[in-house]
């Protein structure tokens, strides 16, 4: 929020420099982002009258005018406004004056052949407008020539910027902010007041229709009638100005003034449009939820597709704007508006932020309702600008009506105990924190303590402090930030444990590092996907493109490998390590962990020129020797077998993975009817993991055992034999490692063939196994024996023929 210290300082006096308040609200926690001294942007820039105004003698669009600064001698200046003309009050830059809002330094030219001494200035030029018409002309009479400007124009100001967190929804007004200022420096807050109106007699023509005191626990309706549109007086266009609001009209621009003061977002309507929309003299303004296939035209001229999250305001029962967020169009104030009807409300700010949400419509009022407007000052507010809107436009206030349904703050306090307090803060440079400045801080920033014992208060927080002083720590917080942070000590405890990761943490960390240890780099993506890729919708997406929960992995990891090959960045050949969504069978919401990869490209990118400069695709036993490297370095092992389950994947080269009896995932090669999709190359290969399958039995490795490695040699013996087709190797090799038990060290398959010579529906095998002891070299005696047991055992549970 931008603050004028000129408006805050007739709020609560201070005298200290604008660095060191920004300094003293940052520490507080209100950070200063910027502080924006003005008076540089009219720096030389003073009081002119222009005397005389003569066309170019070489440019017809051109005029030479005779202006007087309070000099000697007259300035001679061309200008290219359209509104410039004899006897008017002007601002002029003189020469080597520089005008900060377009980087110019003015100095002697000629244009045209026709020497200029200095810019008469429009206020886009003084950084007051973005665009302006024409030049600024000054509406006073007889003012003193070659006066500084800035005071005229409000440029005698600083303005701060200034950022507050999420729970100070007080901190969005200058009330707000002066009532900080005060606790700060010991000052006293001049809150702005206005009486009650005086409400005239007339037949009553408004009345209200409140369907949801929930959303809306108050709601003040002011008719006005008999006032005049027109332009707002200086010192409040000054105001606005300074805190980035662009002034429209006096009406308009009294409501943003009291959103800015108060905090408290105010809606004026043309109540004469209000009887056009309804077709009668008397309507019931109403509060509801939007209905299906209703629209609404709001101030920005958007026609609104409304949803049920909206919450509406109606004029018997008719859409006329969307409640604590804008407007509607139809009954807009407008340069022939005479009567008013004035909007002072509270509304809840869950339904403004789902409301404004569903609409991708955030403004000034749905920012404060959101937070958490003050429900005790909200008759404060409402006078307060029917007060100004009387001075401003004129006008007879007719009625006014009144719905209250608000909770009764007053009776509310907090148990506050200074041993809890000095607990928690701990030492200060004075010692602790006393009792007396608890009582201190906490009566400056507007709590009543009354004393429930020695030390023990019971604190009545103000009702504009409602919704962040809830809990004692609350309290204590406050007392420490109005302390002074740097008035604590640094003292570090006095002893120190180490550190420690959960298992789970580390396991994961390991997951990752073993990964990219084989190669593959780390993917992040978004959880959200497009509805269509997914099982789970969101009810209140922020964008249709991501209004879904992914319920798999694998999707991200081809479109990114697809973006990257598409782009001559070559194969991505990555994991990611994320959280998916599903549906079970019974319908209910479920989240797990999940790790996937991608894996493509030439098997060897950098030997290209031993091929002949021709890459040779991975291959299935490549891409799976790749994941088996980092199932082997965590102590899994997992078992593979064939499947086709998954339409994305090659029917004839996917397997499913298990760990044990329980199913871990899936690796394979990707379809090629998707690659050509995709555009992606020949041969692509993906894989996803249930991570806790995976986690799980790492974690119940518990401590490795270690044994000596044999320095005696292996005895290996050959295997060949016919098996079917249906047999896979992985059963083999885990039927002849359960035969061979512990002399059977490896097990290794060096051929296989299909073709002539092989009866039908069988292939040739043939494999070496290695035996060896730990204490001996092995003997024809002792090996002889097992690999017989390995060979029957074949033959009986596989129905192989031996070839040797």
């Amino acid at each position: 929020m931008l603050i004028s210290l000129n408006w805050l300082k007739e709020l609560v006096p201070f005298e200290m420099p604008p660095a060191e308040l920004a300094h003293t609200l940052t520490v507080a926690g209100f950070e200063v982002e910027d502080i924006d001294d003005r008076r540089r942007w009219a720096e030389g820039v003073v009081v002119g009258h222009v005397t005389d105004r003569q066309p170019h003698p070489n440019a017809d669009k051109l005029s030479v005018c005779q202006v007087d600064v309070g000099r000697d001698e007259p300035l001679t200046i061309v200008c290219g406004a359209a509104n410039v003309r004899a006897d008017i009050y002007i601002a002029v830059a003189q020469v080597k004056t520089y005008l900060p809002a377009i980087d110019l330094k003015l100095k002697k030219t000629k244009l045209r052949g026709v020497k200029s001494e200095g810019m008469i200035c429009s206020l886009s030029e003084l950084g007051l407008e973005k665009n302006s018409e024409g030049i600024h002309i000054f509406t006073q009479a007889d003012l003193p020539l070659g006066q500084p400007v800035a005071p005229l124009l409000g440029l005698d100001d600083t303005v701060f910027d200034l950022s507050s967190t999420a729970n100070r929804a007080d901190a969005l007004s200058m009330v707000g902010v002066a009532r900080e200022v005060a606790a700060l420096t010991d000052a006293v807050v001049t809150l702005p007041a206005a009486e009650p109106p005086t409400i005239a007699t007339n037949p009553p023509s408004l009345s209200l229709d409140i369907a949801d005191a929930i959303a809306c626990p108050a709601y003040l309706g002011t008719r006005i009638k008999g006032v005049k549109i027109g332009s707002s007086p200086d010192w409040l266009q000054f105001r606005l100005q300074a805190a980035g609001v662009r002034p429209i009209n006096n009406v308009v621009d009294v409501t943003n003034y009291i959103l800015l003061e108060w905090g408290q977002p105010l809606h004026a309507f043309d109540a004469d449009r209000l009887e056009a929309v309804t077709g009668e003299d008397t309507y019931a303004i109403g509060v509801r939820q939007a209905q299906e296939a209703e629209t609404l035209t709001t101030l920005d001229d958007q026609q609104r597709p409304l949803q049920t999250e909206n919450l509406l305001i109606t004029a018997n029962d008719q859409p006329v704007a969307l409640a604590g967020v804008m407007g509607g169009a139809s009954t807009e104030v407008h340069e022939g508006t005479v009567n008013l009807m004035l909007e002072a409300a509270l509304f809840d700010p869950v339904a403004i932020r789902r409301s404004a949400r569903a609409q991708t419509l955030r403004t000034e009022a749905s920012a404060r309702y959101e937070r958490g407007v003050n429900p005790a000052e909200l008759e404060n507010a409402c006078n307060r600008a029917i007060a100004l809107i009387l001075e401003l436009a004129g006008g007879t206030v007719t009625e006014q009506c009144q719905h209250d349904a608000r909770p009764d703050l007053s009776d509310r306090t907090i148990r506050l105990r200074l041993a809890r307090l000095q607990q928690i803060l701990g030492p200060v440079e004075a010692g602790v924190v006393e009792s007396a400045d608890v009582e201190r801080i906490l009566t400056a920033l507007g709590c009543q303590l009354t004393a429930e014992g020695e030390d023990v208060w019971r604190v009545q927080v103000p009702p504009y402090r409602h919704r962040d002083l809830e809990r004692e720590i609350d309290l204590i917080e406050e007392v420490a930030r109005l302390y002074g942070y740097d008035h604590f000590c640094d003292t570090l405890p006095q002893s120190t444990l180490p550190g420690m990761l959960p298992t789970r943490t580390k396991i994961y960390q390991q997951l990752r590092s073993h990964l990219r240890g084989v190669g593959l780099t780390e993917l992040v993506h978004y959880s959200l996907v497009k509805p269509e890729q997914a099982q789970i919708s969101l009810s209140n997406p922020l964008l249709s493109e991501y209004s879904a929960l992914r319920s798999e992995l694998l999707t991200g990891l081809i479109n990114a490998f697809a973006y990257n090959h598409s782009r001559g960045n070559g194969a991505l050949n990555g994991f990611e390590i994320g959280r998916i969504f599903w549906r079970d069978a019974d319908n209910k919401l479920c989240e797990a962990d999940a790790i996937a990869g991608i894996l493509g490209g030439p098997s060897q990118p950098e030997g290209q020129w031993v091929q002949g400069g021709k890459a040779e695709p991975m291959t299935w036993y490549e891409a799976k020797g790749i994941l088996e490297q980092v199932f082997s370095r965590v102590g899994a092992t997992v078992t593979y077998q064939a499947t086709d389950t998954d339409e994305r994947f090659h029917p004839g080269r996917t397997a499913a993975l298990s760990l044990g009896d329980r199913p871990l995932g899936i690796f394979g090669q990707f379809h090629p009817s998707l690659c050509r999709d995709q555009d992606l190359p020949e041969a692509v290969y993906g894989f996803q993991l249930t991570a806790a399958v995976l986690v799980e039995a790492i974690a119940a490795q518990g401590t490795a055992d270690f044994a000596n490695y044999s320095t005696y040699p292996a005895v290996e013996r050959d295997l060949a034999f016919f098996a079917s087709q249906t047999v896979t190797v992985g059963d083999l090799t885990r039927t002849m490692q359960t035969t061979g038990k512990k002399l059977l060290a490896g097990i290794t398959l060096f051929d296989q063939y299909q073709g002539q010579g092989v009866p039908e529906g069988e292939r040739s095998l043939a494999f070496s196994l290695a035996y060896r002891a730990g204490d001996r070299t092995l003997t024809d005696e002792d090996v002889e024996p097992v690999h017989q047991k390995i060979r029957k055992a074949l033959v009986k549970q596989f129905g192989v023929t031996l070839r040797s």
